[in-house]
């Protein structure tokens, strides 16, 4: 058996309306078509599902049971396609976004408030970590795009520039430097460093920052995590630098940040996706706020601004 939906519809129409004329004028089609529409469908299923004559129908037994089925039908289609048109519109699903963590607890939760207000049924997924993981789970389709930084350029990826922060010098509170409003990446060379690890994207910049101002700065100690660095730099242990949106999660402590010059150091983000791929609509839809939000230049965390060129 091979019954179409449209002679399902036709058939449902029918026996609720009980007769032709006024499921022909709901249907908005003519009574012929509507009368042959049930008729293959009589003819498919190998059965009489109406009894006419010549103002009403009766359903038989079989079209009692065939209605029972039908409707289910109709109606399970009618709620699939609703749920696809939402889907379709950005209105419904999943938006998978890989990021660095600072991004993930200071830039993006305003932007997804915003986002969730508008559209309450799609679920957002945050997956941060380090750069290479990051930009892994867009090139594995784990995640939908990333807001990273961009070390090595890839063919097999795309980028968006969005948004960059200043480095700052994070000192200990008691700490002479901490008297001056300016500090010099050559002034932080010649205290003891606190570095995060070689994996990070954070480190890359500070190394290539000594680099450029002519400094040499080993580090006293490292560690993977930002607020450990901070722990280390409240504890007195020594001096350090980050990226302005990095600095709220160095936790807790006697530490204080200040300009950093000479040479003065931005880290860019971009939204990266991968290339020649289609986007699902709620990503869409999410990067479209990210890109009104810089349009309109919406406040950002201090030392931070949207790229507008």
């Amino acid at each position: 058996m091979d019954a179409s939906l449209r002679q399902l519809a036709a058939y449902v129409a029918v026996a609720r309306a009980a007769g032709f004329t006024a499921a022909a004028a709901q249907m908005r089609v003519s009574q012929s078509t509507l009368s042959r529409a049930v008729s293959d469908l009589e003819r498919v299923l190998g059965v009489q599902l109406l009894e006419r004559d010549t103002r009403n129908v009766q359903l038989t037994a079989a079209g009692q049971e065939t209605l029972r089925v039908a409707e289910q039908i109709v109606e399970a289609h009618r709620s699939g396609m609703k749920q696809l048109r939402r889907y379709l519109l950005g209105e419904s699903g999943i938006v998978a976004m890989a990021t660095l963590p600072s991004v993930a607890a200071v830039l993006l939760p305003r932007m997804i408030s915003t986002f969730r207000g508008r559209r309450p049924d799609v679920s957002v997924r945050i997956m941060d970590g380090l750069e290479q993981a990051v930009l892994g789970k867009v090139l594995n389709g784990d995640a939908d795009f990333a807001v990273t930084t961009v070390g090595a350029a890839s063919d097999r990826l795309e980028h968006r520039p969005l948004i960059r922060d200043r480095f700052r010098a994070v000192l200990p509170e008691s700490h002479p430097l901490a008297d001056r409003e300016e500090v010099t990446w050559q002034d932080l060379a010649a205290e003891p460093f606190l570095a995060v690890g070689p994996e990070s994207s954070v480190r890359r910049l500070t190394d290539a920052a000594f680099e450029q101002a002519g400094a040499v700065a080993p580090p006293a100690a490292e560690a993977g995590n930002v607020a450990t660095v901070g722990g280390l730099v409240a504890a007195g242990l020594g001096v350090s630098a980050m990226p302005a949106l990095v600095l709220p999660l160095l936790g807790p402590g006697h530490v204080v940040h200040r300009e950093l010059v000479a040479p003065v150091v931005e880290r860019r983000l971009d939204i990266v996706v991968r290339a020649r791929r289609a986007l699902p609509p709620a990503a869409t839809a999410f990067l479209d706020l990210l890109q009104e939000a810089r349009a309109e230049g919406r406040e950002v965390p201090a030392g931070a601004a949207w790229i507008t060129d």
